[in-house]
């Protein structure tokens, strides 16, 4: 009966430091008592492709790799008014029987935002079968050919979430 109720306290507080988070629907947080599923590639090759959508009122445009090296590689550029206003370097890597997604922003002339060797990084949270969730960052498979991702955005220590559109591109 005690090991139960354990149990049952256990699964409420996964609960609740999982998915307690109103503010952010579409994303979820991985705090320090919860560890990386066990996960690889072949699990999310579903973004792999060429991708476009709308954001921050201009034209995003992503391209995913195959999986190759363990590692699954993404180019993002963001064009408003014709103009590139950045681009970012993602990768999703294998590590310790998970995945772990790391990316750099670039400006236009490809000079770093980040420290040289510093890198954002987004540990996996939970996979299902139409999401990827790592901290603070996921995708959402609408269908083959549309996908959301959704990344939540701290500015001026505001945080909110923000949604990317995308339809694959035939080529």
């Amino acid at each position: 009966m005690l090991k139960d109720k354990l149990i049952i306290i256990g699964l409420l507080f996964l609960l609740i430091n999982v998915h307690g988070q109103d503010k952010f629907p579409n994303t979820l947080f991985l705090n320090d008592t919860l560890e990386s599923p066990q996960a690889n590639l072949n699990d999310i090759k579903w973004i792999q492709g060429h991708w476009k959508g709308e954001a921050f009122g201009g034209i995003a445009e992503e391209v995913w790799t195959p999986a190759l090296g363990k590692s699954m590689m993404c180019a993002f550029k963001l064009v408003i008014n014709d103009e590139v206003k950045f681009y970012e370097l993602i990768t999703i890597t294998e590590e310790d029987g998970s995945l772990i997604l790391r990316l750099k922003h670039f400006h236009s002339n490809l000079k770093g935002w980040e420290e040289k060797d510093d890198t954002v990084d987004f540990k996996l949270v939970k996979i299902t079968e139409d999401m990827i969730y790592f901290d603070g960052f996921s995708f959402q498979r609408l269908n083959d050919d549309e996908m959301n991702i959704y990344v939540v955005i701290e500015n001026r220590e505001e945080k909110s979430e923000t949604k990317f559109n995308y339809q694959k591109v035939q080529n």
